[in-house]
């Protein structure tokens, strides 16, 4: 955004409580990689530029990046400095922070959606001391967990890496699934984001699909990022010892009860996997380019065992700790403006908050199904500057 209203002559400042890339240093598992591969790793006025475009940034790698990026924009940045208010002041906004205050005419709220964790109290409330609870934002190796079976709460892409990488460490893992999104990391010869990125599917705008608001809460895909290229779904999980289990639901006298449906959610993730393995190869039939890629083909379907259990008892059971894979949600406590809904979002149209000079950057499918990846900032921070220049103006 920053460098978007430059291009736009607009005088502007970027607030940062802390440091560039603060949230990857400090928030993020040690062995984490992007889900995108590294050639999409792209800002306006900068692109990746490494010797391996098809391969995936580490954590210390994505910081590098965006501090590279603030570096070559110079960016008019006040670090450490926490903003603790907004509010309406003036026909414009006044922005109270831990080094004074300030007053703008227009406000880009770009502080990110994963700001707190999602847990719901009511599964935690009435567990034993003796079961450890920690989340994904907190949780850095499995050095930190204790010995003993772990369940994993969550199967989108945070939840699959780290039952892979905790049961990989010796501690036996039990996985509770709800509905998912399954992909394979390749298909005919391709990262599946190559494909989903020529197919037209990451340009998707957010008036184009039918429900936008449960467009905006689909977990992640089941991918991990990793030098082999390799698929991570259930079926992969499986085979690796981890056992599955429904969705988590409730927690009565430390006995924890889970859905029967974990075959109809595998099941539903293994049909909309296949419609858009059928769309891909219908453009690519389209497009002549058959004879230039492998062959279409299908995976196997996702193998649940026919009576997962409903309930463990945490007293008897090897489980010794609860790892929270559920997600995230933003933090908007300093923002004291009349602007969300009853269940706490903030009001918009595709960034355009309901307020005059008011936008929202940097959440999943803002504008455009891309928005929450990296190379999809560019397009919304265009359009939404456009915007602000065009207010500003008026």
């Amino acid at each position: 955004m920053s460098y978007c209203l430059n291009e736009r002559g607009i005088n502007h400042v970027v607030l940062e409580r802390a440091d560039i890339a603060n949230s990857w240093r400090t928030e993020r598992w040690n062995s984490l990689r992007l889900l995108t591969p590294n050639w999409q790793a792209r800002l306006p006025g900068m692109v990746y530029e490494g010797d391996d475009p098809d391969g995936f940034l580490t954590v210390p790698q994505v910081s590098h990046f965006i501090e590279s990026y603030a570096d070559k924009i110079s960016v008019p940045l006040e670090r450490r400095t926490n903003v603790l208010a907004i509010k309406p002041h003036g026909g414009g906004y006044l922005i109270e922070t831990t080094q004074g205050d300030w007053q703008a005419r227009g406000v880009v709220l770009a502080s990110g959606a994963c700001n707190k964790s999602n847990v719901p109290l009511a599964l935690t409330e009435s567990l034993s001391d003796s079961i450890q609870i920690v989340h994904a934002i907190d949780y850095r190796s499995p050095d930190q967990l204790a010995e003993g079976g772990v369940l994993v709460v969550g199967a989108a892409a945070t939840g699959t890496q780290l039952a892979l990488e905790v049961q990989q460490s010796g501690r036996p893992v039990t996985l509770a699934v709800g509905e998912h999104v399954r992909l394979p990391r390749i298909y005919r010869e391709r990262d599946i984001f190559y494909w989903m990125e020529a197919v037209g599917l990451l340009d998707e705008g957010y008036k184009e699909v039918d429900d936008i608001k449960r467009a905006r809460n689909v977990s992640s895909p089941q991918l991990i990022g990793s030098p082999e290229h390799a698929s991570l779904g259930l079926n992969e999980l499986t085979r690796s010892g981890v056992k599955l289990i429904g969705r988590y639901v409730g927690l009565r006298h430390g006995v924890a009860q889970f859905s029967g449906s974990l075959r109809n959610h595998c099941a539903l993730a293994d049909l909309k996997m296949n419609r858009l393995l059928k769309r891909i190869d219908e453009w690519i039939s389209e497009e002549g380019l058959d004879s230039r890629v492998a062959p279409p083909h299908r995976f196997d379907s996702t193998q649940v065992e026919s009576s997962p259990p409903l309930e463990i008892n945490f007293a008897s059971s090897d489980i010794r700790t609860i790892l929270w894979a559920t997600g995230f949600q933003p933090d908007y406590e300093w923002l004291h403006a009349p602007v969300f809904d009853r269940k706490g979002r903030i009001r918009h149209d595709g960034g355009v908050v309901d307020a005059p000079g008011m936008y929202l950057l940097g959440v999943n499918f803002l504008r455009r199904r891309k928005s929450s990846f990296i190379h999809g900032a560019e397009d919304d921070a265009n359009d939404l500057s456009d915007h602000l220049a065009a207010y500003l103006r008026t």
